[in-house]
C-alpha cells in the first residue's frame, strides 16, 4: 500500500498517541468541575493554552478548543459577522470549503461577501483587497496554504497592510501550514488549525482569537473553558495538541529538507510527460504537488491508481465530489485542467521507493490514456 494523501489526513505520531492514552487514564475529571481533580485538569489545559499562545503571539484566554478546523472556521466566520452589525466579509476565490460554505450561508441571509481573485501563481490580488475595504467592520479570511495545490499566501505582508485599518479583522486558516512553512502571525487576529494535518489526533481543533475580537458563540450550553464554545473539554485531546505541535515544529526543517528532494524528483519525472500540466506553481509547500492530465477524468486516474493500491486525491477531501476543481480553474482559467486534477501529497514518511512505484504505475496509466483518449 502506498499512501500519497497526507494533505487530507496524517497517521497519528506514536508519541502523540501514547501521550493521549496516558492522559486518558491520568486525567479523567471534568476540567469545568470546581473540586481538586477538576482544578488539576483545568491547570493542564492552561499549560497547553499558554504554550499555543506563546507560539502565535496570543494570550491564554485567546485559545478556543473545538472539534476541528471546520468548526473553528465556522466560529470565526459566522461568529464574527453575527456579533457585529453592518459588517462584511472578504475571502479569496480559492478558500477551503469550511470558509466558503459559512460565507455562502451568510450571503443567503443578505450579508455582504466580497470575493478576491487570484493571479496565475494563486496569490490574492492585494490591490483589490485594499479597494474593497470601506468604513464597515470587516473580516478578511485568507488561508495560509491552499489545500489542493499547496500554494502559500503572503500572510505576513497582508497582516502588515491590514494593521493600519482599525475596522478590519484578519483571519487565516493555518491548518496546512503548521510544520511545513514558517509564517509570522503577529498581525493576524484569528488563526485556525487542526493537529490531524500534522500527525496529531482527529477530533480536536483550535481557534486563536486575539485581543478585542468578539464572536457570537455557535454552540451554547455553558461557559466551559471559554465563553465562545460550550461543552465538556476533552483534556486528553487538548494535551495531545501540544505534543503534536512540539513534534511538528521541532522536526520541520529536517522534514522539509527531505520532502523537498522528493518533490523535485516527482515533479521532474512528471514534467517528462507532454500531457501533464503542473498546477502547484509559484511559492508552494513541498508536501503537495497538484497536476492535471488535460482531457482525462481525474477520477478515472485515481481509480486505476487505487487498483494498484496507491492512494491519492483528486481535490481537497472536503470538496464537493461532483464539481471541477474551483481552485485549479481560478488559477488556470482552464476548465479541462480543472476537471483532471491529481493531488499527490507526500510526507517525511514517504520513501523514494514509493515514489518510483507511483511513477511506474502512472506511466502505465498514462500510456493507456494516450491510446484510449488521445490526450497528446
Amino acid at each position: 500500500m502506498i499512501y500519497l494523501d497526507y494533505a487530507a489526513n496524517c497517521p497519528v505520531n506514536k508519541k502523540v498517541l501514547e501521550e493521549f492514552n496516558l492522559n486518558s487514564i491520568l486525567y479523567y475529571a471534568n476540567p469545568n468541575s470546581t473540586h481538586k481533580l477538576g482544578r488539576e485538569a483545568k491547570k493542564k489545559i492552561d499549560e497547553v493554552s499558554d504554550y499555543i499562545a506563546g507560539i502565535f503571539g496570543a494570550k491564554r484566554e485567546d485559545i478556543i478548543y473545538t472539534s476541528g478546523a471546520t468548526e473553528s472556521n465556522n466560529l470565526a466566520i459566522k461568529g464574527f459577522i453575527e456579533k457585529y452589525d453592518k459588517c462584511h466579509i472578504i475571502i479569496s476565490e480559492i478558500e477551503h470549503s469550511s470558509i466558503i460554505a459559512p460565507s455562502n450561508y451568510l450571503l443567503n441571509k443578505n450579508y455582504d461577501i466580497d470575493i478576491l481573485s487570484v493571479n496565475k501563481d494563486g496569490k490574492i490580488n492585494i490591490d483589490q483587497l485594499i479597494n474593497l475595504i470601506d468604513n464597515r467592520k470587516t473580516l478578511i479570511s485568507i488561508s495560509s496554504v491552499e489545500s489542493e495545490t499547496g500554494i502559500v499566501q503572503d500572510i505576513e505582508k497582508i497582516g502588515n497592510l491590514l494593521k493600519k485599518y482599525e475596522n478590519c479583522t484578519f483571519h487565516t486558516d493555518a491548518t496546512g501550514a503548521i510544520g511545513k512553512v514558517d509564517i509570522n502571525y503577529e498581525n493576524t487576529d484569528m488563526i485556525t488549525f487542526a493537529p490531524h494535518k500534522f500527525y496529531g489526533i482527529s477530533g480536536i481543533g483550535v481557534l486563536i482569537k486575539k485581543g478585542n475580537v468578539k464572536l457570537m458563540s455557535q454552540i451554547h450550553g455553558g461557559e466551559s473553558t471559554t465563553i465562545y464554545r460550550s461543552g465538556t473539554p476533552s483534556l486528553p485531546l487538548i494535551l495531545s495538541v501540544k505534543t503534536s505541535l512540539e513534534l511538528a515544529l521541532s522536526n520541520q526543517n529536517k522534514n522539509n529538507e527531505y520532502i523537498k528532494k522528493l518533490n523535485k524528483y516527482l515533479r521532474d519525472n512528471l514534467l517528462k510527460y507532454k500531457g501533464v500540466v503542473i498546477n502547484s506553481v509559484g511559492n508552494c509547500i513541498y508536501n503537495t504537488l497538484n497536476f492535471s492530465l488535460k482531457g482525462i477524468s481525474s477520477d478515472e486516474v485515481a481509480k486505476q491508481l487505487e487498483e494498484n493500491d496507491i492512494y491519492i486525491s483528486t481535490k481537497s477531501a472536503c470538496s464537493s465530489k461532483n464539481n471541477i476543481s474551483k481552485v485549479v480553474y481560478a488559477i488556470t482559467k482552464d476548465e479541462q485542467l480543472a476537471k483532471s486534477t491529481i493531488r499527490v501529497s507526500i510526507s517525511h514518511l514517504t520513501t523514494i521507493t514509493e515514489i518510483d512505484e507511483f511513477l511506474k504505475v502512472f506511466n502505465e496509466i498514462y500510456k493507456k490514456m494516450v491510446k484510449n483518449h488521445g490526450i497528446l
